[in-house]
């Protein structure tokens, strides 16, 4: 199959705003708890729809007295909390355009976003950012005002809303249009200067509205909640944002990935939202802690083993599944209650279901989470397309694919097998960028993705590369790395992986360790914990028995033949990676030249 669609959704309103439902809720129901906050003894404090109004109202109106008027754009530089939200909701609520800037962002990022996007103002969480954007200021013309979110001086967030009345407010808020602009979001690019993506609030609300139906058993059902702890300045996490508040699932904020483990047991979510990598750490933490004993380490494989067997049946039987038969059922509750259970309760217990965006998932481990009792729905888009194109149903959730369009959107594969867009969900443009916006476009006005895939007789779309990132051996054959590192970086010893050999004569790969995989790696064999372990055999073979599994996803000729261990990883903080935790293939390839070329002038005949 070459394209699919689904029918489109009734169309959104001309007068729509995103900031209408603050107010709506509040209007309805006050007291509806929509929101949880950590206080500072580790609780989590209620929010209601008209606190949340109050708040929304106040900070809106300090942003009115200030000066910001329909059309400003107001910068937000912050890691993931409630602040984040009622800030982005207050610009809303005056017509302004919120432009989120990654927390991580140094000062020449943040410099370029300020100046390109032409802020009046900006929100700055710690002293760190507040410095950074100091450092920036003198190339940002139209920065006058920076507003800190942690004052410690126990005054309101924002400027002082004066005497602003309600009816002012009113005023500005209903003057809003659904084409209007509601944010400029910066797309952190491997390569060049980042592109403010355009998006408008009809945008974000037709995402929404699709997804209500595919997703419904997540939002709409009593009790949903979720633990929001992916940055907001990506459109994967700020869509979730829009969707809890539109459909009234309980949103949570979570400031670092890296601690949420202590955070989902307190919160428990019904459902989640995640990248790959976070299911991959919390698949190989289990496996570390089996490990420590050759019993718990048998149990745990069998308990892999049927869980994948559990899922693949239910797979195997079409849109309705089937019954496993009754050995596997009975060493499936086995597992449960020896395996599965705790997994689950080391994630709050409670959730169901997850969505898992922004890398592909692999197979194996797509099957295991299911078979332990959590769905993980994989999906795909882009800022580009407001976040999600395509989503996995719970009732249809086809494992290895991204599942099909939403309705409205339609999908094409290229003569080349680019995957082409279109539909309401699709940016106007990039911000004051005309070339770039006609580049993203082909003739028929379909939006280029710049990713490679196949759809299958039901229309479901699987991601198979990089169209940049295809290497062309010297032997004239293409390789999309993709689909080896996916499964190399599901390893609990592999951080990052980059295959490479553009024009060379054989693919071979760049690899980097986990800090934590390795630390429980020494434990295990006895090595002292400051210890360079690259060159040790016992890892290498690990790490080549990682290779030898990703090469049985290949043909012989797309194969690994060698392999190099970094010495460091690949980190936002090195610059290797970007926000959204893509490697800067380009910027690795470029630095690490002499690790490749040693690679290669090694084994000139693998």
């Amino acid at each position: 199959m070459r394209e699919y669609s689904i029918p489109a959704l009734v169309g959104i309103p001309a007068t729509a705003s995103l900031a209408d439902i603050v107010f709506t809720r509040a209007d309805q129901d006050p007291h509806a708890v929509i929101m949880r906050r950590r206080g500072d003894g580790g609780q989590w404090d209620d929010v209601t729809a008209g606190q949340f109004r109050d708040d929304v109202t106040r900070l809106a109106k300090g942003l009115v007295a200030a000066g910001i008027e329909p059309g400003d754009r107001v910068a937000l530089m912050s890691r993931t909390r409630y602040e984040w939200t009622l800030i982005d909701y207050a610009i809303w609520a005056v017509g302004g355009v919120t432009v989120p800037v990654y927390e991580t962002s140094s000062a020449y990022e943040v410099e370029w976003i300020l100046s390109d996007s032409g802020a009046r103002a900006v929100f700055a969480e710690t002293d760190k950012h507040l410095e950074t954007i100091g450092q920036a200021r003198g190339n940002a013309p139209a920065l006058d005002q920076v507003w800190p979110i942690e004052r410690g001086d126990g005054q309101p967030l924002g400027p002082d809303p004066a005497d602003v009345t309600d009816e002012q407010l009113e005023q500005r808020r209903t003057a809003g249009k659904a084409a209007d602009l509601a944010t400029i979001v910066y797309t952190s690019g491997t390569t060049g200067q980042p592109k403010g993506c355009e998006l408008t609030h009809g945008n974000l609300l037709y995402v929404r509205n699709a997804v209500q139906g595919p997703l419904v058993d997540l939002f709409e059902v009593a009790g949903s909640s979720t633990l929001l702890f992916l940055p907001l300045a990506h459109v994967f996490a700020r869509i979730i944002q829009v969707g809890c508040l539109e459909s009234g699932a309980v949103l949570g904020h979570w400031p670092d990935t890296g601690t949420v483990a202590q955070a989902l047991p307190e919160f428990k979510p019904t459902f989640l939202l995640a990248v790959p990598r976070v299911f991959e750490k919390v698949y190989n933490s289990a496996q570390q802690q089996a490990v420590a004993s050759t019993a718990k380490s048998r149990i745990f494989s069998a308990a892999v083993d049927t869980a994948v067997a559990w899922s693949t049946s239910q797979a195997a039987g079409g849109a309705g599944g089937t019954r496993p038969g009754p050995a596997l059922r009975l060493r499936h509750t086995l597992f449960d209650r020896l395996v599965y259970a705790r997994l689950r309760a080391a994630i709050g217990g409670q959730v169901t279901y997850a969505i898992s965006g922004g890398a592909p998932l692999g197979e194996r481990l797509g099957h295991f989470f299911r078979g332990a009792g959590i769905t993980i729905l994989e999906g795909y888009g882009m800022t580009e397309t407001s976040a999600a194109a395509l989503v996995n149903k719970p009732a249809r959730n086809k494992i290895g694919t991204v599942g099909q369009p939403l309705p409205g959107i339609g999908v094409k594969i290229a003569d080349d097998g680019e995957i082409l867009l279109r539909g309401p969900s699709i940016f106007p443009g990039y911000w004051h960028n005309k070339e770039a916006t006609a580049e993203a476009f082909d003739e028929a006005g379909w939006l280029r993705t710049g990713d490679l895939g196949s759809l299958d007789d039901e229309g479901f779309l699987k991601i198979t590369g990089r169209k940049k990132e295809l290497i062309v051996t010297a032997g004239g054959k293409n390789v999309a790395p993709a689909v080896l590192e996916d499964r190399l970086r599901a390893h609990p010893l592999i951080s990052q992986a980059l295959v490479i050999g553009d024009g060379r004569p054989y693919i071979a790969c760049l690899i980097t360790l986990d800090p934590e995989g390795l630390a429980f790696w020494k434990q295990q064999h006895g090595r002292p914990a400051d210890a360079d372990v690259r060159d040790d055999p016992e890892l290498v073979a690990d790490i080549q028995a990682a290779v030898d599994d990703a090469n049985q996803a290949v043909s012989r000729a797309e194969s690994i033949r060698r392999f190099r261990i970094l010495p460091a990883d690949f980190t936002e903080e090195n610059g290797y990676l970007t926000p959204s935790l893509k490697v800067r293939r380009n910027l690795v390839i470029k630095d690490f030249a002499g690790d490749i070329n040693a690679v290669y002038d090694q084994h000139q005949r693998p």
